[in-house]
């Protein structure tokens, strides 16, 4: 995505994008994760809290390998809460609700960035200089990128989130099985991903769902 930026000499939409991504970087990412510690603590496991990451700081949440992803693909991961499922009354329920809680944090962070976005751009006409357009295009960017990051965390491979909602489905023997090649199974995604095989299915995805927020948020504003 930043290389598209370069080649195409926007140096203004480079600037906010990068901008924005240190945004989800120190503001986004750590909500996304205390969205998972806090549902972790609500069903009875103190896990989170106890490993010190039922917090907003960011250098708690932060994956220096999944920071830099975010940085140069706008997809990325930090690192995974720790959870023992074992604390919750339904291990199976418990897991699968903690996990989702990341991804509607950011999917409901999209969705009020496209709010403000479509009200600023209503209100003015589009026309209101460069201060606003700047404002615009950040909520946007911020709008995008936490769309890509709710769909790439529910990718079904260790560590993502949609690794853990696998847990409803599968046998709890399968789950831990593929669970022993979680490095494997994550580098061959990070090849996948920059190797832009499967950055095509994740952009359309992302597209959609992006598509459909903006619909919708045009109906609250108008």
């Amino acid at each position: 995505m930043i290389m598209d930026l370069i080649r195409q000499k926007s140096w203004l939409e480079l600037f906010i994008s990068l901008m924005t991504r240190l945004f989800i970087l120190l503001c986004i990412l750590p909500f996304h994760e205390y969205a998972h510690a806090l549902i972790a603590v609500k069903l009875g496991d103190d896990t989170p809290r106890l490993k010190g990451r039922l917090t907003l700081n960011p250098f708690a949440h932060l994956d220096l390998i999944g920071s830099l992803m975010i940085l140069f693909a706008g997809f990325g991961y930090a690192k995974p809460v720790p959870v023992n499922m074992r604390n919750f009354k339904n291990r199976k329920l418990g897991m699968a609700l903690t996990a989702a809680a990341g991804p509607f944090a950011n999917l409901l962070m999209a969705f009020v960035c496209i709010i403000i976005a479509t009200a600023i751009s209503v209100k003015t006409g589009g026309n209101a200089g460069t201060v606003v357009d700047v404002t615009i295009m950040f909520f946007s960017f911020t709008a995008v990128i936490n769309v890509n990051l709710a769909v790439f965390n529910l990718l079904p491979v260790p560590p993502l989130d949609g690794s853990r909602l696998l847990t409803v489905v599968l046998p709890d023997r399968y789950y831990y099985k593929i669970m022993q090649y979680e490095r494997y199974i994550m580098l061959g995604v990070l090849v996948l991903l920059f190797t832009g095989i499967l950055t095509v299915p994740l952009s359309f995805l992302s597209n959609l769902i992006w598509k459909l927020m903006a619909s919708f948020a045009a109906l609250f504003i108008h």
